[in-house]
């Protein structure tokens, strides 16, 4: 890899590329220093990422906040580590339920002591991976709230012990052990014996159609590029079992290297109009216009959690309602100033149709306070039909800097106007409307995770129309005809006594409107949720507390 290591591309100061002839003495020094700052780093300004070259590398990688580990093979077998890749519990008491923002993706690891921790929560994609030995998901059966999995090899055991919820998608392990409210398996193989509601497991047989996350590769001549791979229908299992994942490869040297410090909306929708694809190294882009993806088959991809902030009220991202459009790795982070949308798909009225080349949304995360005030009235609004939505979580803040019910104001997390949109790993948090409002037609989702908000401060505050207490967490429009969803957890925790949801989902009573698995929880003392969907499923009762679930809808 000596040819890989003189070509090089220069990815800014917060990218730290490795080659195996580097001493492993060297390389732990800066995985050391990047982990000093970002290990407590919850809502800092520092984004980094660590690539490694193909080779082996006999050292321990403890991933933090906003850190992103990337093997830079055709196959994530090209990248070896020898040692320990973990993330750990960032509060006391093994507690992850804040182990946010940090990724591990396209490399094999040959964990020391045989068994992988990865104790995380929402936004901790783990893609493209293979654990040589066993692979827990939670710190010593502590607190956890994550997570996601996807074309991803175990070759032991995964337990998931402690966490309260999880997605895998087209992933396979030799067992798996472990459940507690929501876990949801897609076109995964072999998913562990048991059936809903005892153990919690929901399995879909095969991932209706998909394209997995675009990635970075160097192959045996030192030449960069960017593997787009293709689209899956009925897929099961893993893309890289005969080696390298079938896709199309675009040239380094086509996508422009943008940097924080130097860029801005100009510059960036400068770039794109001259044809060029985007990627975003780390670090936190102000942006007073959006950046205007336009271009049929343009890939925008973010390193290290790119973070792209607006900055006068403007949306951060808009795409025009255009075939191939790959969307991936990017936190969108609501500035002070009111955004009427971070990220809309399409324009409002798109019409045309994607089926056979659909945009896709990959690892697209969005937030609202915590690292300070921000406001927006819709997170992601999806208008183009047949998008795919590849885990996203899309939360306003409850803890933090800017936190408050008149401070970070949110009204929706996720909109959908496109019809057969599929979303797959949404999680959607503490919104002040409707978490989900899905108008779209066809529309399909495999695992649902939200918490309304905390923070209402009266039930007047907090009422979607008369007779009605709250806003449902996933709410399908009336005129819908068909939508269909699998595995869904909805949990409050009210701070106000006062304060009830009457129902976590609310759907229209169409023959084309189908639920499945679906639970509440009341996590905290006060107030309660009434229903799981319409009027079904009962409340989860203030003395004793109780889960209510619901199997089927209708």
């Amino acid at each position: 890899m000596k040819a890989a290591l003189a070509q090089k591309p220069n990815l800014g100061p917060h990218v730290l590329i490795f080659d195996p002839s580097m001493p492993a003495a060297q390389i732990q020094a800066q995985i050391n220093r990047v982990y000093a700052l970002e290990e407590n780093a919850e809502f800092g300004p520092e984004r980094y990422a660590l690539l490694f070259l193909p080779g082996k590398y006999p050292v321990d990688i403890p991933i933090g906040f906003y850190t992103q580990v990337l093997g830079l093979g055709a196959s994530p077998d090209d990248t070896e580590i020898d040692g320990n890749v973990h993330s750990d519990a960032s509060l006391p008491h093994n507690n992850a339920t804040c182990t946010f923002w940090r990724a591990a993706e396209g490399f094999s690891v040959k964990p020391t002591g045989g068994t992988m921790q990865w104790a995380v929560s929402q936004a901790a994609p783990f893609r493209r991976m293979h654990v040589r030995g066993n692979m827990v998901l939670h710190q010593n059966h502590g607190w956890a709230s994550g997570g996601w999995m996807s074309d991803t090899l175990v070759d032991g055991n995964v337990d998931s012990g402690s966490q309260q919820q999880w997605i895998a998608r087209n992933s396979e392990w030799r067992s798996w052990t472990g459940a507690n409210w929501n876990m949801v398996f897609v076109g995964v193989p072999s998913p562990p014996a048991g059936e809903w509601p005892s153990p919690p497991y929901t399995k879909v047989d095969r991932a209706p159609v998909v394209r997995e996350k675009p990635f970075l590769q160097v192959d045996a001549q030192g030449r960069w590029s960017v593997l787009v791979p293709a689209l899956k229908v009925e897929s099961q299992g893993i893309t890289w079992r005969e080696g390298s994942t079938p896709g199309g490869s675009i040239p380094l040297n086509n996508f422009y290297i943008a940097r924080p410090d130097v860029d801005s909306a100009a510059s960036l929708n400068a770039q794109l109009t001259k044809g060029k694809n985007l990627l975003l190294t780390p670090g936190i882009y102000d942006l007073d216009a959006p950046i205007r993806v336009t271009r049929p088959g343009t890939v925008v991809i973010g390193l290290g959690f790119a973070t792209l902030k607006p900055t006068r009220g403007n949306a951060a991202m808009t795409t025009a309602d255009k075939d191939g459009i790959e969307i991936a790795g990017l936190l969108f982070d609501a500035g002070p100033v009111l955004s009427p949308v971070l990220l809309e798909v399409g324009p409002e009225g798109s019409k045309m149709r994607h089926a056979a080349n659909p945009i896709c949304l990959h690892d697209v995360f969005f937030r609202v306070g915590g690292a300070g005030v921000g406001r927006t009235e819709v997170n992601l609004r999806v208008n183009s039909s047949d998008t795919i939505i590849d885990h996203t979580w899309i939360w306003r803040a409850d803890h933090g800097a800017g936190v408050g019910w008149t401070s970070n104001t949110s009204a929706n997390g996720l909109v959908v106007n496109g019809d057969r949109v599929t979303a797959y790993g949404l999680f959607v948090e503490h919104h002040q409307q409707f978490q989900v409002l899905w108008n779209g037609n066809d529309g399909r989702t495999y695992f649902y995770q939200s918490e309304i908000p905390y923070d209402p401060p009266d039930q007047a505050s907090y009422s979607s129309a008369p007779g009605i207490n709250g806003w449902a967490s996933y709410k399908v429009a009336d005129k819908v005809s068909a939508h269909e969803a699998w595995g869904l957890g909805v949990y409050s925790v009210f701070l106000r006594p006062d304060v009830t949801l009457s129902h976590a989902i609310e759907v229209p009573h169409n023959a084309g409107v189908r639920f499945h698995h679906m639970i509440t929880v009341a996590l905290g003392d006060k107030g309660e949720i009434s229903n799981v969907i319409d009027d079904q499923g009962g409340p989860t009762s203030i003395k004793p507390r109780v889960t209510p679930k619901v199997a089927q809808f209708p």
